[in-house]
């Protein structure tokens, strides 16, 4: 059973504290099946949420089958489902490799054929077998909602929360997914608890929970609602809770709460005694070996799963693909284009100089000259390379998070561990940024040749793609929405270059507040390090801004790699629901 005593739950608003659930009092027996209704802003998905334990509930206490779950715990993911108002599915992947993504990351099965068992299973409770292969991007609005349940059903949870699963549906599609939704609550003592905004086929539920400001104005058989409110219709419910404030309703409800409570209770009888309920297994025999496996994937497990999901859906998306070739080719292409002045030899003095001393003059400024143009040329061909990596970076990982945020939050909700998740996601950007660097590196190396130690360059190219993707991996998990991950990123990579002090160098108060952060200065600098003497001498010559060890480099740039994956596993451990 699922017991609420006095459940509210408060923001802070205008700088006091709002309550958006006010004492909400409620028992709903294991095997029900309750609607929560209302006009908006009611509080229905809050409560949704309260009991889910994505909000912590401000007073009051939850108690599920007789554990006090503020006490004792949340719901164990596999107890417990949860089906937002948003597509929990990508649209690069069938309904087929949706539903086995799920399972995968929240169900450990013994081999493959319990884990087909178990999607066939699923794909015939929710209706879906037939359109298993079809892509999730030209689903129907009932289908999706459909999908979405299934993917909660592979953990065979004993209460199942649905939250607007019928909005915008036609009204076929609609009383569909309520009768699925109702033949679910009959199976295994299963509890389903609906958030809907319609009023519709109310006959299909076992309770109705009508809710007015965040508290209760009737919770009964949806039978009694039109007596109790007084109306003719269910239609005229929400013009007559207006007609009263919500202290009205709930000191009205407190009253007939008892009387009502009986006839559920009644009603439940009835239905035990005919069969239509399938009561909860027997605790005894959570060791039969053909009921439901319970335990949660490991985190390798859940690494492979997700790592093959990302480049499955990187497969599909042409727009993405299209984009990266354009990347990978056209930077690399740029930066050659000014590899014939960089190519140039700088001229030197000659041994023999002219006893003329005006042709001597002038043939110490000839080679001066060509000595400050090798070391512009090599200098801006290097931080060219540079600049356009930290871009790469940036447009590798800016939305990689944030525009699925969403989705991992669900995820997590059902099991999933944000280390894996984070792990999967370097390992996917780590051959995009593998790719990117060496291909920038060995393509330029062809039309301009690094004098020096080309291995330490490429080794810097590696690095601070690694660094700003890393850093911009952070920023997509801590930001609140992918636009704003996006225009952060780009303001970032934007600052690489006059920051860096390899065009003009910064004032000498300045400098040592922003070098620190700038990772196209470490990779510039660190890379210029390893040039021949003669090119290092010619950079000198053309740069006032002071050049770092490689060592030094070397250090600064791993240090943004690991506080970028730091800041990102804290951002996606931090719960971002919408509320």
């Amino acid at each position: 059973m699922l017991q609420l005593d006095e459940i509210s739950f408060h923001i802070n608003q205008d700088g006091g504290t709002k309550a958006l659930l006010d004492k909400v009092t409620l028992q709903i027996p294991a095997g029900h099946f309750m609607a929560i209704v209302g006009p908006s802003g009611c509080g229905k998905t809050t409560l949704l949420k309260t009991i889910a334990g994505i909000n912590p509930e401000s007073e009051g206490a939850i108690y599920y089958d007789g554990r006090n779950l503020a006490e004792e715990g949340d719901l164990e993911p596999h107890e417990i489902g949860y089906v937002p108002q948003f597509s929990i599915a990508y649209d690069e992947l069938t309904v087929d490799e949706s539903i086995e993504a799920a399972a995968r990351l929240r169900v450990r099965t013994k081999n493959a054929q319990e884990l087909d068992t178990l999607l066939d299973r699923v794909l015939h409770e929710t209706g879906l077998t037939e359109i298993a292969d079809r892509p999730v991007s030209v689903l129907s609005g009932g289908q999706k909602r459909r999908l979405g349940l299934a993917m909660e059903l592979v953990s065979s949870p004993k209460l199942l929360l649905a939250d607007e699963v019928t909005s915008g549906l036609d009204p076929r599609s609609e009383r569909e997914i309520v009768h699925l939704l109702h033949d679910l609550s009959r199976q295994e003592g299963r509890t389903v608890i609906s958030v809907t905004h319609s009023l519709a086929h109310l006959e299909l539920y076992d309770s109705l929970l009508v809710l007015h400001e965040g508290r209760v104005a009737y919770h009964g058989p949806p039978s009694g609602v039109t007596h109790y409110f007084s109306v003719d219709d269910t239609e005229e419910v929400y013009p007559t809770l207006a007609q009263r404030d919500s202290e009205g309703w709930k000191s009205s409800w407190d009253k007939h709460r008892a009387r009502y409570q009986a006839k559920l209770d009644e009603k439940r009888a009835g239905l035990i005694e005919k069969g239509e309920l399938q009561l909860p297994p027997d605790e005894v025999e959570e060791e039969d070996e053909t009921r439901p496996i319970r335990k949660s994937p490991g985190f390798f497990a859940q690494f492979a799963t997700l790592l093959g999901r990302r480049w499955r859906i990187f497969s599909r998306d042409r727009a993405q693909i299209i984009l990266q070739f354009a990347l990978i080719v056209g930077f690399p292409i740029l930066v050659a284009l000014f590899s014939p002045r960089a190519n140039e030899q700088g001229k030197r003095l000659s041994s023999s100089l002219s006893e003329n001393a005006i042709e001597e003059m002038t043939q110490r400024a000839e080679v001066r000259e060509s000595q400050l143009k090798v070391g512009s040329a090599n200098s801006g061909i290097i931080m060219f390379q540079v600049v356009l990596l930290c871009l790469m970076g940036s447009n590798n990982a800016a939305r990689e998070v944030a525009a699925e945020r969403r989705i991992v939050e669900k995820e997590k909700f059902g099991g999933l561990s944000p280390a894996a998740y984070l792990a999967a996601k370097a390992a996917y950007l780590a051959v995009l940024v593998l790719v990117q660097s060496l291909w920038m590196g060995f393509f330029v190396e062809y039309f301009w040749k690094f004098r020096g130690d080309f291995t330490t360059h490429l080794g810097f190219l590696v690095l601070v793609n690694a660094a700003m993707t890393s850093i911009c991996l952070g920023i997509s998990a801590q930001a609140k929405s992918a636009e704003q991950a996006s225009l952060l990123s780009i303001y970032l990579v934007g600052f690489q270059l006059p920051l860096s002090g390899a065009v003009l160098a910064l004032p000498a108060a300045v400098e040592p507040l922003t070098r620190p952060f700038i990772s196209a200065y470490w990779a510039w600098s660190g890379s210029i390090s390893a040039l021949s003497t003669e090119t290092y001498s010619a950079i000198k010559g053309v740069t006032e801004t002071t050049l770092s060890p490689e060592r030094v480099c070397l250090f600064l740039l791993a240090s943004h790699l690991l506080i970028g994956l730091v800041v990102a596993f804290l951002g996606l451990n931090r719960p971002k629901w919408e509320h």
